[in-house]
């Protein structure tokens, strides 16, 4: 059985906050097993870690995190654009992670520097608290190519394998599986979300009942899980491919 809970006691998390001691005392009188797998959202690991920066036009910050724009799109009606980009971190999402929600005027929030570190530090400190093998994942919102709506997705992992590697096995009919690998830290992540939510002041879960996913804090982190490179058969949007693909007949 899968247990996903919420616990209260997290209260605003400002520039230089323990995060790692806010989120252990939160467990303080049910304390964390091993197995257990801690996603915590990383809007309060970028707050600790200080990632404000001024900025004026939010789209200046967008343009100094992007890596590579994907697509772009103006509405009509109201005029805004939205880019989806590439950010340093090699994850492909809407304005490259940068959040102007909930932070002092005239600044935004970056993503944290660096989440698999940031999952690796929470990770350790919380493991010598309770003496215990507990995995970490840092959850961010993300839009889906083909589906309409947002999920929670895994940015930074610790201790958590994040995939469950299916190939070579067999599925219930006796047929080799070829392909099958669940992104199994996103899938934690999502679940995560449906007890946090986004306004409930609760930004931390634990997901209890998949021990078997726990493991050494060296296992591959979230920075294996985006497709870049050859691996990204989707690298331009349908406007920027079709644009590049008559700009190429016309040379």
């Amino acid at each position: 059985m899968i247990r996903v809970w919420a616990p209260d006691g997290i209260g605003e998390i400002t520039s230089g906050t323990d995060l790692a001691t806010v989120i252990g005392d939160a467990f303080a009188t049910d304390p964390l097993r091993s197995g257990d797998i801690v996603v915590v959202t990383s809007k309060i690991v970028s707050k600790a870690e200080g990632r404000f920066v001024t900025a004026d036009d939010r789209e200046d910050a967008i343009t100094a995190e992007t890596v590579r724009v994907v697509a772009s799109r103006t509405n009509p009606e109201t005029g805004r654009t939205t880019r989806i980009v590439e950010n340093r971190l090699g994850i492909v999402s809407a304005a490259a992670g940068v959040d102007s929600s909930n932070t002092p005027e005239g600044t935004v929030l970056l993503l944290p520097e660096d989440p698999d570190a940031s999952a690796r530090a929470i990770a350790l400190a919380l493991r010598d608290r309770f003496d215990a093998e507990i995995g970490v994942l840092l959850s961010d919102t993300l839009g889906r190519p083909w589906r309409d709506g947002q999920i929670d997705c895994a940015i930074g992992a610790a201790g958590v394998h994040v995939f469950e590697d299916l190939r070579g096995s067999v599925d219930s009919q006796g047929r080799p599986l070829a392909v099958t690998l669940p992104c199994v830290a996103d899938e934690l992540c999502s679940a995560a979300e449906l007890v946090k939510g986004k306004a409930t002041g609760r930004p931390v879960a634990v997901v209890r009942g998949r021990g078997d996913l726990v493991g050494s804090l060296d296992l591959p982190g979230a920075r294996t899980i985006p497709r870049t490179g050859p691996t990204d058969m989707f690298r331009k949007g349908y406007d920027e491919a079709y644009a590049d693909g008559i700009a190429a007949a016309s040379s």
